[in-house]
C-alpha cells in the first residue's frame, strides 16, 4: 500500500509537472492522484481521503487561494495538509499560503530529492 497507505492529491494544470511529481512520488511509495484546475481538485479532496494536497496558486477557473479557503471552510477537507507548489517565489506569497493555512511553500522549479524530503516530512508529522 505504499508509505503507511499514504495518498497525495496534486493539483497543478501543468500535465508535465503533474507526470514528473507523480512519478517521483510513486518511485517512493505514495499513491498520487492529481486534478488539473482547482474545481476538480476540490471535487477530488471531498470524494477521496487525502493525506496531503500539493497545490498550485496560479490555476484556470479557481486559484490556488481560492481552493485553500475552500479546503479549510469545509469539515471534510479542513484539516488536510495542504504544500502550496508554485512558481511564485515572491516572500509575500510565502507568508500568504502560510496565512491561508499551507503547512509548506514548495517552489518551481524543483528538485526531486526536495519533493521527496518535504513530503516525507509532512507526511510524518
Amino acid at each position: 500500500m505504499g508509505k503507511s497507505g499514504k495518498y497525495i492529491l496534486i493539483i497543478d494544470d501543468e500535465q508535465d509537472v503533474v507526470d514528473l511529481c507523480k512519478d517521483i512520488l510513486e518511485m517512493e511509495g505514495y499513491r498520487v492522484d492529481f486534478a488539473l484546475n482547482g474545481k476538480d481538485g476540490i471535487k477530488k479532496s471531498l470524494t477521496s481521503n487525502f493525506d496531503l494536497i500539493l497545490l498550485d496558486i496560479m490555476l484556470p477557473e479557481m486559484d490556488g487561494w481560492e481552493v485553500i479557503e475552500v479546503l479549510r471552510l469545509n469539515e471534510k477537507t479542513k484539516n488536510i495538509p495542504v504544500a502550496m507548489f508554485t512558481a511564485k517565489t515572491e516572500f509575500k506569497n510565502k507568508v500568504l499560503g502560510i496565512q491561508q493555512g499551507a503547512i509548506d511553500y514548495i517552489t518551481k522549479p524543483f528538485v526531486p530529492e526536495e519533493i521527496i524530503y518535504r513530503v516525507n516530512r509532512i507526511l510524518s508529522e
